[in-house]
């Protein structure tokens, strides 16, 4: 009896130990680091897919092979690719619309809530079917996490870049490592743009 009580306690602090150690992966990501594994099941339907996966130490290879020389703006880019934690991308394009749903864009958008996101530019138009939306973490003056998304009826995509940048430089990076050419005006926090001719 006691030995079957004894293993039976370590079968349970085992089961216990299990899900703890599940958990700790968790618990050293960054904040700022969305979840978009999920949106892998897209795949199989697009007919183009872009993936980046860049940590910290990745961005700081990918920086070595800018040269300086060649303009200012490369000069922007490479400091601020060392300086950035994380650079995830997924971008999907379809041959036909409906390949992806409003529960796939839903299960990114849950996680960019208040008060750790705040909202910054919201674009949408009806007539194109065409939205994006540009959120963040920290405040303006001290960004640590940036988090778009662009959607129309044959495209998705989802970008998460982690780590301190100025918001001026992201249209410096736009059109580098997967980011999308998606340009911010200065201005109030929350700016929304809604109408019939607005393009992300």
């Amino acid at each position: 009896m006691k030995a079957g009580r004894i293993n039976g306690t370590f079968a349970g602090l085992a089961a216990v130990l299990a899900l703890l150690l599940a958990a700790l992966p968790s618990f050293g990501q960054e904040p700022a680091r969305l979840k978009i594994s999920g949106l892998e099941k897209l795949a199989a339907k697009a007919s183009e897919v872009v993936d980046v996966n860049l940590d910290g130490p990745m961005l700081k290879l990918a920086s070595r092979f800018i040269d300086e020389d060649e303009n200012q703006e490369d000069v922007h880019v490479k400091k601020m690719l060392q300086n950035l934690k994380g650079i995830y991308v997924k971008s999907f394009e379809f041959e036909k619309e409906g390949e992806y749903t409003d529960a796939d864009v839903e299960a990114i958008r849950a996680q960019l809530h208040a008060p750790a996101w705040m909202r910054m530019v919201s674009v949408r138009s009806k007539k194109q079917g065409e939205n994006a939306e540009v959120y963040f973490m920290g405040s303006e003056s001290n960004i640590q996490g940036l988090a778009i998304i662009a959607a129309d009826p044959k495209e998705l995509t989802v970008v998460n870049i982690v780590g301190p940048f100025d918001i001026e430089e992201l249209s410096k990076l736009s059109g580098h490592m997967g980011v999308p050419n998606i340009n911010i005006d200065k201005g109030p926090a929350h700016k929304e743009a809604k109408g019939e001719d607005k393009k992300p």
